[in-house]
C-alpha cells in the first residue's frame, strides 16, 4: 500500500514538473499558477518519497548480503536502522498528503477583544495585537490595521499561506502577571479573546445588497473626542444574521464601508462553515484554530516566564521571545497535530 502511495506521488510530482516547463503552461499565468502551487504543495511528500525508496533499497541491499554473510554486524546495524526509518517514512508520508484546510491559502482578519479582567484585560488584548503582527512581519506578511479601539483590535494579515498559520491563534488567551496598576504586587489573571476568519471575496460570499441596513455618524476617539468633522464611519448591519460591524479608522466614508464589508464577509464566511461543520456533525469546539473565543488556548506566566498551550500540552520558557511574534514553535507542533486528526478522522472513515 506505501509502495503504492510513494510511486503515485513521485509519478504526480515528475509530471508536474514537467508541465511547469511547457511553453503553453508558462504563457498561461493561471495555468503556471495553479501547477507551481500544486508543484509547491506535494515536494515535501516527494522528498520524503524519494528518501523512503532509499531507505528501502538499502534494505533490500543489506538483506541480500546478509545472506552471504549472516555474521557481519556493519550489515545488521545497516538493516535496523534502515528498516528503522522506514517505519518512521510511512507515517510523515501519510501525514504529508493530508489533505489541507482548502481556507489554508487565504488571507486573514483577525480579532482581538479583552476579555476578562478590565483594564488589565484591555492592555493585555494590545500584547497579544503587537505579538500577532510581528510575527506576521518575521514571516513576509503584511499586516493591515483594520479597526483599532480601547482594548479592541480588527486588523487583516496579507499573504499566501497567512490562514494556515493564524489559525491556531483562535480561542483565548490567558495571561497571569502583575498588572502595571496594580500597587499590592499580586499577580492577576486575565483574558483576551482572538477570532481568526478567513477573508473572503465576493464570489464566496454573496451579500444581498437589501439585506443590509447601513448607517455613517461621525467617528470619535477615546472620551467621545471628536476624530472627524464628517460622517465617515460606517456601521452595517446584516438584517438576516443579525451581524453588526462597524469601521471608523479611515477618513474616508467609502474606505471605512470597503473594510466593513471585507470583515461581514468573513464573519458570514465563518458562519456558513459552522453550520456545515454541524450538518457533519463535525464538533467545532474540538477543531484546532477554529476560532472559538470560549475555548482556552493559551497560559503566558510572567513570574515563570513561561507560555503553555493547552491544546497540545505544549510548554516553553521562552515568555520574552514568544510575545515579540516568535511562536513558530507553537505553529509547527499544531500543524503536526491537526494533520494527524485529519488522518485520524480519514482512517475512521474508511
Amino acid at each position: 500500500m506505501i509502495d503504492e502511495l510513494v510511486q503515485q506521488i513521485l509519478d504526480r510530482f515528475q509530471a508536474l514538473e514537467s508541465e511547469l516547463s511547457l511553453p503553453e503552461v508558462i504563457s498561461d499565468r493561471d495555468r503556471f499558477t495553479a501547477a507551481s502551487r500544486a508543484y509547491r504543495e506535494l515536494e515535501p511528500a516527494a522528498k520524503l518519497a524519494v528518501e523512503y525508496q532509499r531507505a528501502a533499497d538499502d534494505a533490500a541491499g543489506a538483506r541480500e548480503l546478509l545472506e552471504e554473510d549472516a555474521d557481519d554486524p556493519e550489515l545488521r546495524e545497516m538493516l535496523t536502522s534502515s528498516v528503522a526509518r522506514i517505519e518512521e517514512l510511512e507515517d510523515e508520508i501519510r501525514l504529508a498528503m493530508v489533505e489541507p484546510d482548502p481556507n489554508d491559502d487565504k488571507n486573514v482578519i483577525i480579532e482581538i477583544r479583552g476579555g476578562v479582567g478590565g483594564d488589565e484585560a484591555a492592555i493585555w488584548a494590545g500584547d497579544i495585537y503587537k505579538m500577532l503582527t510581528r510575527y506576521a512581519e518575521r514571516l513576509g506578511y503584511k499586516p493591515e490595521s483594520m479597526d483599532i479601539g480601547e482594548g479592541t483590535y480588527t486588523f487583516a494579515v496579507k499573504g499566501d499561506g497567512a490562514y494556515s498559520v493564524f489559525k491556531f491563534e483562535g480561542g483565548t488567551h490567558r495571561v497571569q502577571r502583575v498588572p502595571e496598576t496594580e500597587s499590592q504586587g499580586r499577580v492577576h489573571t486575565s483574558t483576551a479573546t482572538v477570532a481568526v476568519l478567513p477573508e473572503v471575496d465576493d464570489v464566496e460570499v454573496e451579500v444581498d445588497p437589501n439585506d443590509l441596513q447601513i448607517d455613517v455618524y461621525r467617528s470619535s476617539g477615546p472620551g467621545g473626542q471628536s476624530v472627524n468633522t464628517t460622517d465617515s464611519a460606517v456601521r452595517i448591519t446584516h438584517k438576516p444574521s443579525g451581524v453588526v460591524v462597524s469601521m471608523q479608522d479611515e477618513k474616508s466614508q467609502l474606505q471605512n464601508r470597503d473594510k466593513a464589508m471585507r470583515v461581514l464577509r468573513a464573519r458570514l464566511y465563518e458562519r456558513a462553515l459552522a453550520d456545515q461543520q454541524a450538518e457533519l456533525s463535525a464538533s467545532r469546539s474540538a477543531q484546532v484554530g477554529s476560532g472559538d473565543r470560549s475555548e482556552k488556548i493559551r497560559t503566558y506566566n510572567y513570574g515563570e516566564r513561561r507560555v503553555k498551550d493547552h491544546r497540545i500540552n505544549l510548554l516553553v520558557h521562552n515568555l520574552e521571545e514568544v510575545l515579540m511574534g516568535g511562536l513558530d514553535e507553537f505553529t509547527d507542533a499544531l500543524q503536526d497535530d491537526e494533520k494527524r486528526k485529519r488522518l485520524e478522522e480519514r482512517a475512521g472513515e474508511n
